[in-house]
Order: C-alpha cells, then structure tokens, then sequence
C-alpha cells in the first residue's frame, strides 16, 4: 500500500497532533488548487490564506517558511503520488520478471506511452503545478525545483533507465551505450509530445490523434534504438 499524502507530512515535519496534521492538510489542498490556477510567483499568501479559510498568521503557524515551504510541500506531494502510479504502471507493463518477447515489444512499449499519457487525466492538479513550474522556472525557489525533481522525475527517469537497461540486456533494443539517453528519448517522443501538445492536459486531443501520436512516437524510438533486424526494428 503506498504512503498516504497524511504520513508524508508525519515523517517530513515530524510527529504532530491529529488536529494539527488535519489543519496542515486542509491549508495544502486548498493551496494546491490556488497554485494550479494561478501559478507560484501570482498566488500571494494572502490569497493562499483565503483559499484554504485561515488567517495568514495560522499559515505562517503551520509553514513558517510561507509560501515556497508551501509549494513544496504540495509540489512534493503530488509528484510523490504521481510517481507512485508512473512506477506501477512500468512495472505492470515491463515486468522484470517477464520480459517481453520481440514480436510484443511494440505492443509493450505503446502500453507504456497510454499509460504514462493518462496520468494527465487521473492527476491534473498536479500536472497544473508542474506547468507553472515550467513556466516561472525563473521565479520558484531552487530548493523548491530540487525537491520536485528529486520526489518525481529523478525516480521515474532512473526506473525508465533501468527498463530500457533490461530491454537492451534481453537483446530488444540497442541503446548505443547510453541507456538514460535511451529513456529520455523515449519519454520524449511519446508522453512529452502529448504533454507539450496538449498544454499538460489542458486541452485534450481526441483519442485517435493521442493514438496516431503515441504510435508515430513509438515507431520512430523503435527505429532509433530497435535491434537491427528484428522485427521490432521495423
């Protein structure tokens, strides 16, 4: 079962009241819609206090470091259950245990791409957050982009590596030495094109065109990294 956002906030603040824990947990929900909506560098903490119903002194009580403590933790937050269910969805794909056959590896890979292009849908909050980190890289904290990278992205990019690691080990694929480069490029072909297309979900293509996209991602990452000769290769 994984962590719930509850026990997170347990461990990285350590032991609090249950009254507390609840208050802490209603300040950070109401402000993850606010910074979804508005961005980090336009939500004041003003407004942040009103979103959630509190008074910007009892912000403060529970996040002394005001707003950018607040955006970490909420950015931390959901990048922790995204990358939960980005896991589960690689591991439920690429098993390790059960290495998929050349003649499926297409089949497996385009799985993967829908499964990592329907996140947007099951977590659009946070895929609202991580637009606005995009775009006001410039204004958030840099203790902020580094928790953020280093509860979501570093994980899954790591766990996309060492697929494609096995993939090439099982004589699937080729990554010309370089299987993190190897991982980035197909995450970029397939999930960062949807991502990019659509705004992170904001505008949601039909599904034949997410289809035709995820395929024409896949094919093209088969042509650059598909064994030579196999059927995979094209």
């Amino acid at each position: 079962m994984g962590e719930t956002n509850e026990s997170r906030l347990t461990r990285a603040r350590g032991e609090v009241s249950p009254r507390r824990l609840e208050k802490q947990m209603a300040i950070a929900s109401a402000s993850c819609t606010l910074f979804g909506r508005e961005g980090y560098a336009r939500a004041s903490v003003d407004a942040l206090a009103a979103e959630a119903g509190v008074s910007t002194r009892t912000l403060y009580n529970h996040f002394p470091g005001g707003k950018a403590q607040l955006f970490q933790t909420v950015v931390t937050w959901t990048s922790n259950e995204v990358r939960d269910a980005q896991l589960a969805r690689l591991r439920a794909v690429l098993d390790p245990e059960r290495p998929p056959r050349a003649e499926d590896l297409e089949r497996d890979l385009v799985a993967l791409a829908r499964a990592f292009v329907g996140l947007m849908a099951d977590y659009p909050n946070h895929f609202a957050l991580v637009r606005h980190i995009h775009a006001e890289a410039d204004h958030v904290p840099p203790e902020v982009l580094k928790a953020w990278h280093e509860a979501g992205p570093g994980p899954v990019g790591r766990a996309v590596t060492e697929a494609m690691t096995r993939l090439a080990d099982d004589g699937l694929l080729d990554p010309h030495g370089d299987a993190a480069m190897t991982a980035a490029h197909f995450t970029a072909l397939t999930a960062h094109t949807i991502v990019q297309v659509t705004n992170y979900g904001v505008h949601p293509l039909p599904a034949p065109e997410t289809d035709r996209l995820v395929r024409g991602g896949v094919a093209a990452f088969l042509r650059a990294y598909g064994r030579e000769g196999s059927d995979s290769a094209g």
